[in-house]
């Protein structure tokens, strides 16, 4: 049978030939350039041999006294599919070698076996055996990663959804996923297909919104030749690749009105054209969608079509945000920080009480994304066995009462605040800067002017430097990268060139 072995252990080998002299020369020729070897010179002795070892490759005759070694090639597939066997024969013909590879023989070799030839064909197979066994072991790490025994909670909103993706992992209806950004709309996509029938079939995403229109519907769809400007051959798109497995839309809110027509079209019949051709493709394709966009909204204004919005929208999903689940912070921090000191090799044991406390007090507008990342960071510059606040962001030591994205929050006032007509992703919510009004008051008493102005002022200054202080320490975080941190902050690039202008904030940038 196959087995892993260590890389520093000699490939184990089963060579199985009832000439006992070609046996013997073999096996001492094996030996000498550097392969652990055992012999059978029977069917039956090979049959047991198998049964009780562990062999990374199989060498057999084809005929034997007591036996075919076809026979013995294709019991040795049956109880161990993943044991290569090179088959070898002194009655060469066509007729034998294809049957042999038919019945599952790696290679094919006829006697006098030359010796570079036998060894070609060795380290082909055991390459192969390890590419196997690579590919079964990162599958087994995907499956890990993506699957919901990997998405860790507490929340009652959350083990609400992970009994959804129970019930319908196997439907082909369509998963339509909502939330901000950084909730985690990815993971759960591929959860979905990790825990339904498709999980052997491809996992195919798609960002929509960071893809221009005309290559969007290519992308999907795919084109013929000459479909247009430098389409010089035919492509296949995101729903043929799809085929037998799960396609994930990410930012489907970005689509265009004639892009949404197409939609419609392929998720109810599974049937689409590419791109400037004619032939139907049909596809057996389960598709899941995710926006952080406000689609109802969307429908009302006319930004989105009405019915491609009910037919995506059978199963929803609605993702929380991370500061709606403060329960849930210090078991997911936990969980990034073993996963972080495993792939960094540091050895951090945990979160101090006032880091936690730091970090539960914190809005994070980047969810689960930003707090990864923040765990990451901790652990790189922990000096210690325990992340304290001095590594921490600068955002979250920030006394709390001063902090608006950290003050109390409560889903009821910041719930979907972002998809209101004349709002932008960093309006604060209401409630939370009134709620530190009494203490911004206090400070401010010495400014205070008939009518409340000094009080005003001194609110709207109080309340622009934790917020520059913010955008600073993501900014540095991410080696000044712009559209890095505007996605880490939950806020477009334009809303966050206006800030950093406004902040002052621009002219510390690296030129």
């Amino acid at each position: 049978m196959a087995s892993q072995r260590n890389k520093t252990e000699l490939p184990r080998i089963l060579v199985a030939d009832d000439d006992r002299w070609l046996l013997e020369s073999m096996a001492d020729w094996l030996s000498g350039i550097g392969y652990q070897v055992q012999t059978a010179s029977s069917i039956e002795h090979a049959r047991k041999a198998c049964a009780n070892g562990k062999f990374d490759l199989m060498l057999c005759d084809v005929r034997f006294e007591d036996g075919d070694g076809l026979s013995l090639l294709k019991r040795i597939r049956s109880k161990h599919p993943a044991l290569p066997v090179i088959m070898m024969t002194g009655y060469a013909g066509p007729d034998a070698a294809c049957e042999a590879i038919a019945a599952g023989a790696f290679d094919f070799l006829t006697k006098p076996i030359i010796d570079q030839e036998l060894q070609t064909a060795i380290e082909r197979a055991l390459h192969q055996q390890e590419i196997a066994e690579e590919n079964t072991r990162l599958k087994a790490q995907l499956d890990r990663k993506f699957g919901l025994e990997n998405i860790v909670s507490h929340d009652l909103r959350m083990l609400k959804i992970f009994d959804t993706l129970d019930s319908v992992a196997d439907a082909r209806a369509t998963i339509l996923i909502t939330g901000e950004n950084g909730t985690g709309k990815s993971m759960i996509a591929r959860a979905a297909h990790k825990k339904s029938s498709r999980r052997d079939g491809p996992f195919v995403e798609v960002a929509c919104g960071a893809l221009p229109d005309t290559l969007l519907e290519s992308e999907l769809f795919g084109h013929v030749t000459g479909a247009f400007t430098g389409a010089t051959s035919n492509k296949a798109g995101k729903f043929q690749l799809a085929h037998n497995g799960t396609l994930f839309l990410d930012e489907i809110g970005t689509a265009t009105p004639a892009l949404q027509v197409k939609l419609l079209r392929v998720l109810q019949e599974l049937q689409f054209e590419p791109l400037g051709g004619n032939e139907t493709i049909t596809v057996d394709t389960r598709t899941i969608l995710a926006t952080n966009e406000n689609l109802e909204l969307a429908v009302a204004e006319g930004r989105f079509r009405q019915d491609l919005f009910y037919r995506i929208n059978v199963i929803a999903i609605e993702l929380p945000p991370l500061r709606e689940r403060l329960d849930d912070i210090p078991l997911l921090a936990q969980h990034f920080l073993n996963r972080a000191c495993e792939e960094y090799q540091r050895s951090v044991d945990g979160f101090s009480s006032m880091a936690l406390r730091a970090m539960q007090q914190y809005r994070w507008p980047g969810n689960i994304r930003e707090l990864e990342n923040m765990v990451q960071r901790a652990v790189l510059l922990c000096k210690g066995r325990q992340i304290d606040c001095d590594v921490l962001p600068t955002a979250m030591n920030a006394d709390p009462t001063y902090l608006p994205s950290s003050a109390n929050p409560h889903p009821s006032n910041t719930h979907n605040h972002r998809n209101k007509p004349g709002s932008t992703e960093s309006d604060p919510p209401q409630a939370n800067s009134l709620g530190s009004l009494g203490s911004f008051g206090s400070h401010g008493s010495e400014n205070q002017t008939p009518g409340g102005q000094g009080l005003i002022k001194s609110l709207s200054e109080a309340l622009e430097e934790p917020e520059r202080q913010i955008i600073l320490e993501v900014l540095r975080a991410n080696q000044w990268n712009r559209n890095v941190t505007a996605d880490q902050l939950g806020i477009n690039r334009t809303t966050l060139y206006k800030k950093m202008k406004k902040l002052g904030i621009d002219s510390l940038c690296p030129q």
